[in-house]
């Protein structure tokens, strides 16, 4: 397994989860839900390329 992913996505989550409550403590709880979905989504865009990558070795060792 790839340990550069894992940090990959504990970096989003470190970067999500300080940013979340320093713009909401300013008032800025709109912001601060983007700031959270937009990890999300990059997240899932990390591990979506992680599992296409996955299904490319599959396909070419049973194909």
């Amino acid at each position: 397994m790839n340990i550069d992913l894992i940090f990959k996505i504990a970096g989003i989550g470190i970067i999500v989860a300080v940013l979340n409550p320093i713009l909401t403590k300013a008032g800025r709880d709109e912001q601060a839900t983007l700031v959270t979905v937009a990890g999300l989504i990059i997240a899932m865009l990390v591990i979506a390329g992680e599992i296409r990558d996955l299904f490319g070795t599959l396909r070419s060792l049973f194909g």
